[in-house]
């Protein structure tokens, strides 16, 4: 329906940049005299909760032709949980940002309407089997969302923009099953929920650019055919200049007298 196809991958790389944030959480397990025994770099993958506790709840027999290995423990995984339109960020629609073409061809120009904002809501999973374990994962993420953390982010290469996306930490849950037998594994679950305000952005338009300006001057506007006495040309020096040269402007004044135009500098019709 709407035609044109574009893909500007910003979702794609919002859960990129999410998974970044947490992709090297540490815990370290003591002995009684407080020396180190284990160092252990927690995994993160892109997951649904449901999906892990589901792998917990049915671990099978350690024996026997079909056996399984259960999931070690502690572990994080992350998903997208929702979209929602965010209107306190919202701009003029009709806004455009415009920048020359990147290669040697200065005489294009891409354009972009402005971005919508959306809300982009994460889910952060983390599952330990004791405590400590939870608690030291824990302390190394929430002293950075105060409440949020920015991720300075490119959002377009080829219109060069960047900004910064904010993560607001929204909430946390605790969960600790303790039923079971006494031989059953113990299962500690953190839920924390995580908003990150983007922008999307749609499709890149191609025009040229804009180097000569012409504005007509009419006198009797009044009548039904009002005669032109002066046009005003603006022109860039030199016309080959890009936005980031040095430059300066040539302005030509003509005059119009019956229907001719002549110099004003030489009083000769043209």
């Amino acid at each position: 329906m709407f035609g044109e196809h574009f893909y500007h991958k910003k979702i794609r790389n919002t859960v990129i940049a999410f998974g970044t944030i947490f992709n090297n959480v540490n815990i370290k397990r003591l002995d009684s005299s407080g020396n180190p025994l284990q160092n252990i770099k927690v995994p993160l993958s892109y997951s649904p909760k449901e999906k892990f506790i589901a792998r917990l709840d049915q671990q099978a027999d350690l024996t026997g032709d079909d056996s399984s290995v259960a999931i070690t423990l502690p572990r994080m995984s992350f998903e997208i949980t929702g979209y929602s339109y965010d209107a306190s960020r919202k701009l003029n629609k009709n806004q455009k940002h415009s920048v020359v073409t990147t290669n040697a061809d200065t005489t294009k120009l891409n354009t972009q309407y402005v971005p919508v904002p959306y809300n982009i809501t994460f889910s952060l999973g983390v599952f330990v089997s004791n405590s400590d374990d939870g608690l030291q994962i824990v302390e190394q993420i929430l002293p950075y969302f105060q409440p949020d953390y920015t991720v300075t982010m490119i959002e377009d290469s080829t219109m060069g923009t960047k900004r910064d996306i904010p993560f607001i930490l929204e909430s946390v849950d605790y969960e600790d099953s303790y039923a079971g037998s006494l031989t059953t594994n113990r299962r500690i679950i953190y839920t924390m929920r995580f908003t990150a305000k983007v922008y999307l952005y749609g499709p890149i338009s191609t025009s040229s650019v804009i180097k000569k300006v012409s504005a007509d001057l009419y006198t009797n506007t009044a009548d039904q055919s009002p005669s032109r006495s002066e046009r005003v040309t603006v022109t860039p020096n030199p016309t080959s200049a890009d936005k980031d040269d040095a430059y300066t402007y040539t302005s030509t004044l003509d005059f119009f007298d019956d229907g001719l135009n002549y110099d004003e500098a030489t009083g000769d019709d043209k």
